[in-house]
This record gives structure tokens, sequence and C-alpha cells, in this order.
């Protein structure tokens, strides 16, 4: 029996003597629920090191942290089609240039053109001749010389006419022709060369070309260009369970960028009503103000999304919160005599350098809000 205690003892000694070598011990204590089986000691010039925070209920604002895609502002941007099938003739705007609303951004010959253009000189002749009867017959009509069938006949043919001439000079504005062009076709001047135009619909930057010269388009279906007002992005972002009930259209938004610290300024546009049945997550929408360019399509960001609704709960220090060999987080708390002991807790939303907890702590608890790092490490030695 004397061996046996002799022995303990020296074990426990030995103990003691390798923990006092790291300037800590640790002692055996009973847990509360979810807080580590024994306490952890340090030395009074230690626990000088540290800053214990008492737990209490704080007012704030959530702000929710998410990581989100740029994508160009739908509602600013435009893929280009061509009016017309044809090969390409002439490449007229290159890359990142600026244009405006009927700027011309390429060429294209095409037959379709060609008999656009005749169709439209053949159907200015025919107006003009139809008017010219129409006027000759009212002047009969009115010195009783014509019948009054024959005038409205001649009345008729005119009316036509002038139909079939705006139609025609339609079937070229659509296909990209301007004013000065479609006036000398008219009037019978020539016009050379004899191409269709793809002209750009909105202003903006030419962010995309996506034919080559010689290259066949057909009409309505081959994207030629995209144009983007680079001014504003999109930000597209997921989120999920609770925090999608917080986040609100209007809702202030900070953008980070890789290695910088300086945010762009956004704001919430849409909210999904939905939830993507694949992943779970409801997809939010972000309107980024871009000066100097510097979101670009497709980078990722972080995303800060700034709450309105104020609400109460408790907060500690992000270094206060550390992770177990588990990946789960915990935080020290400070215990009687001097002692520290793990509590593992549910983390909520990240405020300003601070954790929401939102389970495993009380009102009242001593958290090592400063010093956290240095009582794992010395812990584990």
């Amino acid at each position: 029996m004397n061996k046996h205690v002799s022995a303990r003892a020296a074990l426990v000694i030995a103990s003691a003597a390798l923990l006092a070598l790291a300037g800590c011990n640790k002692t055996p204590a009973a847990g509360a629920h979810e807080t580590t089986a024994t306490t952890f000691k340090l030395t009074d010039t230690q626990r000088a090191r540290l800053t214990i925070q008492t737990v209490a209920v704080t007012s704030f604002h959530p702000v929710l942290e998410v990581t989100g895609t740029v994508a160009f502002n739908g509602d600013k941007s435009t893929q280009v089609l061509s009016p017309i099938s044809g090969p390409v003739a002439r490449l007229v705007a290159p890359l990142g240039a600026q244009v405006t609303p009927g700027q011309l951004l390429a060429s294209v010959s095409s037959p379709d053109f060609a008999a656009a253009v005749a169709a439209l000189r053949k159907a200015e002749a025919s107006a003009t001749n139809t008017a010219r009867i129409a006027a000759r017959a009212e002047a009969l009509f009115q010195n009783d010389a014509l019948a009054r069938a024959d005038l409205e006949q001649a009345r008729t043919d005119a009316a036509s006419a002038a139909a079939d001439r705006e139609a025609a000079v339609l079937t070229l504005r659509s296909l990209g022709v301007d004013d000065a062009t479609i006036a000398a076709v008219r009037e019978g001047r020539q016009t050379t060369p004899l191409e269709a135009a793809i002209r750009a619909p909105i202003s903006g930057t030419v962010v995309e070309r996506l034919i080559n010269p010689g290259q066949l388009l057909q009409a309505g279906t081959t994207v030629t260009f995209t144009v983007a007002d680079l001014s504003t992005m999109w930000v597209i972002a997921s989120v999920y369970g609770a925090d999608a009930a917080i986040v609100r259209a209007g809702m202030p938004v900070d953008v980070f960028t890789d290695g910088t610290t300086t945010p762009v300024r956004a704001h919430v546009d849409y909210v999904a009503p939905i939830v993507d049945p694949g992943t779970k997550a409801t997809t939010v929408r972000v309107v980024a103000e871009n000066p100097g360019q510097r979101l670009k399509r497709d980078l990722f960001v972080q995303l800060r999304i700034h709450s309105a609704t104020e609400r109460k709960g408790i907060l500690v220090p992000s270094a206060a919160v550390l992770r177990d060999d588990e990946n789960l987080p915990f935080v020290f708390l400070a215990a009687a005599e001097g002692s520290f002991a793990r509590r593992r807790v549910t983390l909520g939303t990240h405020v300003d350098q601070r954790y929401e907890i939102t389970g495993g702590l009380a009102v009242g608890d001593k958290v090592v809000a400063d010093g956290a790092l240095f009582i794992q490490f010395a812990e584990s030695q």
C-alpha cells in the first residue's frame, strides 16, 4: 500500500515539475456544460498579461460577412446581336473603347442589305409617282373631269406606296443604317460601301469583342460585342439559414477586394424570394460603386452587410475565440484562484472585430478577452 502511495506521489511531483517548467499547472475541476474537465493556472506575471471581460448583454447592429462574385450591372450592360446575316466587313470599335448610343462598332457585307437598299429605292420611286398621280386626280376631280371612284383609287394607291416606303425605311434602320445614309438612298445618291452597321445600343465600354473579320454572322443570333457601363457593378452573394432573414434591400454594404482595407461603397439591391434547392442558399445582389474600376467581372470579394435592425446579445472580442482540435470554437473562462477553463461556444454574426455568442456563455461569465492564444500555447506545453 505504501509503495502504491509513494509511486503515485512521485508521479504527481514529476507532473508538477514538468508543468512548472512551462510556468503553469493543471488541476482537476468539476466542469460545467461544455466546459473542459480541467482548469489551467498561470503565474501572477502571466495573468497580468491578460484582459478579462465580464459577459453582459449588449445592443448592436448585426454585420453579415460573406463572399461574393463581381458581375456586370445587368441594368447597364448588354450583348449586341448582329442585325443582319453576312460576313464581317470591318471592325471599328476596339476593346476598351468608350462608345455612345448609335456609335458604329462594325459593319457587315450582306445581300440582304443590298436588297433592303433596292427595296427602299423602289418604294421611294413608287411613293413619289403615286403621290403625283393622286395630286393630279384631285385637280381633275375639282374640275369635274374625274369620277369619285377614280379619285379614291388614286388616294389608296398613294397611301399604300407611302406605307411601303416607310416599311423600307424601318427595315434599313433595323440594320443599323443611319438617317444620313437613308436620306441619300431616298434621293438616289450613290452610297459606298453598301454595308450594314452594328451599332452600340447604350453608352459604355466595349468589354468583349466576339467576332473577327470575315466571320459569317446570323441575324438576331450571333453575339458580336458586349457593352457595359462600368461605373457600377453587381456583386452576387449567397447567404444561408438565419443570415438570410436579416438581409433587406437598401442595406449598406462594404465591399473589400484582396489586399485592400478601403471598402467600396455599395447597397443591397435584391434578395431572392426563394432558396436554391441544391445549395439551400438565398441569392443576394449588391450594387457597388466602381471608382477607378477596382471591381472586375468574376473577381471574388468580401462583403460586410450592415443591418439597420438593432438587437441585443452577447459579444466578445474576436481574439477571445479560438478553435480546438475538432475545429469547434471555444473561449477561456476565468475561474477561481487564477485558474482558467475552456468553454465551447456557438458563434453568431461578426460585428466590428467582435463575435456574437448565441450559446455557451451566460451573463456574468468572465472571458479572457485578450491573451487567449497565450493560454492555449502554454496549455499545450
